[in-house]
Parts: structure tokens; sequence; C-alpha cells
């Protein structure tokens, strides 16, 4: 049973930075694992993702140059983080995974779509706002 659990959210001043952490558990095969968030009334959209079959990574736009994500195989724990935020930053940040196919698609082809994401955590809220 796959189990995904945020921690992290908050409020955040605006140019600070966000470091949030995913718990994971119970996956048997290499997955796709990444943070998307949700504004109220407007749609989810892709943060970062990384593989956990050989560490690649993907990042939106607005995440290239301020978000950085990583791994700690030994602790089951993905991480977040993103520098100079903005009010705009302000949502519900959500960790989400998919099943990689054994040779098929990469972090690439999934992560900038979230409803390929098929297991999700309930969310943790970042607020950025002075």
């Amino acid at each position: 049973q796959v189990q995904l659990v945020e921690s992290g959210g908050g409020l955040v001043q605006p140019g600070g930075s966000l470091e949030l952490s995913c718990a994971a558990s119970g996956f048997t095969l290499d997955y796709v694992i990444g943070w998307f968030r949700q504004v109220p009334g407007k749609e989810r959209e892709t943060v970062s993702c990384i593989s956990s079959r050989d560490g690649s990574t993907y990042y939106s736009e607005f995440a290239k140059n301020r978000g950085t994500i990583s791994r700690d195989n030994a602790k089951n724990t993905m991480y977040l983080r993103m520098d100079s935020l903005k009010p705009e930053d302000t949502a519900v940040y959500y960790c989400a995974a998919k099943y990689l196919a054994v040779s098929g698609t990469g972090v690439d082809d999934l992560c900038p779509y979230p409803f390929a994401m098929d297991y999700w955590g309930k969310g943790t809220l970042v607020t950025v706002s002075s």
C-alpha cells in the first residue's frame, strides 16, 4: 500500500525559502515522485519531480531557477527547496507519485501532467506573506 505524507508547510516571508518533505512507503517498483501545488479555484500544477530509477529530475519553468528537488533513499524521503518565494507561490503543496513502466516512460514524460499521478498525499499549506 503506497502512502505519501507531506510536512514542512507554514508561513514564509516574501523572498524567503520553503523546505518541504515527503515520507514515502509501500513502493515495490521504480517510480516518479514529485511536488504539485494548487490554489483554490485554480488547476493543479507541477512544481518538480525526481525518478527513483536514476535520480533524473524535472522542473517546471517557474521552478527551474528557484527549486531544488532531492531524495534520501535511506530515509525514504523526498525533499523540495524553493527560494525567492513570492505571494503567488502561496498554495497547497502535494506529494504525488506514479510507477514507471519496466522499460517505458521517464520523469519528463510524466511529471508535466498532474493527472498522470496515481498516488497523492493530503497536502501541506504554504503561505507566502509578510
